[in-house]
């Protein structure tokens, strides 16, 4: 089937075209946040919003969706940059190490060859676009996320790619052992706790959108930690009431709180039909009630946008707006917001729970973390700053 020209090195769409691919994409409007769903219209061809349209219908996970329009995008804006062409199905195996071999290169040897790496024309006309923020290498774990979204919607358009070719692997194996640096984690800093009261302090206010934040993230903190992902896509139906539960675990008929459970449904480490749950107990109940009773909140998406004025808008927030919203507040509370990331509440759940010496099974009950190894990172690190064995000369 012929490719329709998209956006880029070759020259920009008609707004009429544009128009017609957003309107498709309306389809995906529970995916594809509205501004985002047009800058996507603007990169990617007919055929494209074909397949994911197709992909929606048979029920691939809103997140995975999510993550292939977007490396779609990418890989589209990028082909456009680097052969004034759209993406080729299937793509031959020497556009794939080309790909590589301008995502994944030696930091230290492009600064006596200039040419090494991804062109500059190549990173100004993606940096234009706002798809490439760094001048470095990119992390292999997004390469290979890449490609393997390639090689997904290669298959689904029922074709064979070249990704298994000995000379693509070759060529991967040599680029990461090139572009080797250390593994960072998505973010520098947990919100643990004490960073956690500092920012809703910093949300103490009476405004709508105040309110929003303060139950925004200390329900993310309290249930463990949830993605931004889930917090962005949670819905009233999800929330259940649930009986008192007491304040003092030692004293079951002591005072009691307040308690919901919040029913998971699809996550990246939960199907659709889990009957998997986390809890909230007393203050994020409370925080939660104060938000759904001023924004008038019955049905649908808990939280949502506010603009300028105030207005509570009908859209959900999107997950990049968690994050800019903690991001935010981590500056109004005079911190960071470069060494912090919405992932922060999730390690700083479990590092909290660390420091409180509450076991790990239990935490991860909560966290609803699949890996042991994964989660006991955090448990290790927390033990490590309070242990002794870095303290032998202070």
């Amino acid at each position: 089937m012929p490719k329709t020209p998209t956006a880029g090195a070759g020259g920009p769409q008609s707004t009429e075209l544009v128009a017609r691919r957003a309107e498709a994409l309306d389809a995906l409007d529970s995916v594809l946040p509205f501004d985002r769903r047009d800058f996507l219209a603007g990169l990617l061809t007919d055929d494209d919003v074909k397949t994911l349209r197709h992909l929606a219908k048979e029920g691939i996970g809103e997140n995975s969706l999510r993550a292939l329009a977007s490396d779609l995008g990418y890989l589209e804006a990028w082909c456009q940059a680097a052969t004034s062409s759209p993406l080729p199905w299937p793509a031959p195996e020497a556009l794939l190490i080309k790909f590589v071999a301008h995502h994944l290169w030696d930091f230290a040897k492009r600064e006596t060859d200039p040419a090494h790496g991804m062109p500059a024309d190549v990173a100004a006309t993606l940096k234009s676009q706002g798809l490439l923020r760094s001048d470095r290498p990119h992390a292999p774990t997004t390469v290979r996320r890449r490609l393997s979204s390639w090689s997904t919607l290669t298959k689904w358009r029922g074709m064979r790619g070249k990704f298994n070719a000995p000379g693509l692997q070759s060529a991967i194996r040599l680029a990461v052992r090139a572009s080797a640096r250390p593994r960072g984690r998505k973010s520098r800093k947990a919100v643990t706790a004490d960073i956690l009261t500092a920012l809703l302090k910093a949300c103490a206010g009476d405004r709508l959108v105040d309110i929003r934040d303060r139950a925004l993230l200390i329900i993310a903190f309290a249930s463990g930690g949830r993605r931004r992902s889930e917090m962005a896509s949670l819905r009233i139906e999800q929330i259940i009431e649930e009986d008192p539960v007491p304040a003092d675990p030692k004293a079951p008929d002591g005072d009691k709180l307040p308690c919901r459970s919040i029913r998971l449904g699809r996550t990246k480490t939960t199907q659709a039909d889990s009957d998997a749950f986390v809890l909230l107990v007393g203050r994020p109940v409370l925080a939660l009630k104060d938000w759904l009773e001023r924004a008038a909140i019955t049905e649908g998406a808990v939280f949502r946008g506010i603009d300028r004025w105030g207005n509570l808008e009908k859209r959900a927030l999107t997950p990049q707006a968690v994050n800019l919203i903690l991001k935010r507040r981590i500056a109004e509370a005079g911190l960071d917001p470069q060494a912090f990331s919405a992932h922060g509440l999730r390690s700083g759940y479990l590092t909290e729970t660390a420091r409180r010496g509450i076991p790990l099974p239990e935490a991860m009950q909560q966290s609803q973390h699949r890996s042991v190894q994964q989660a006991s990172n955090y448990y290790n690190d927390a033990e490590r700053t309070l242990g002794r064995a870095a303290r032998i000369i202070v």
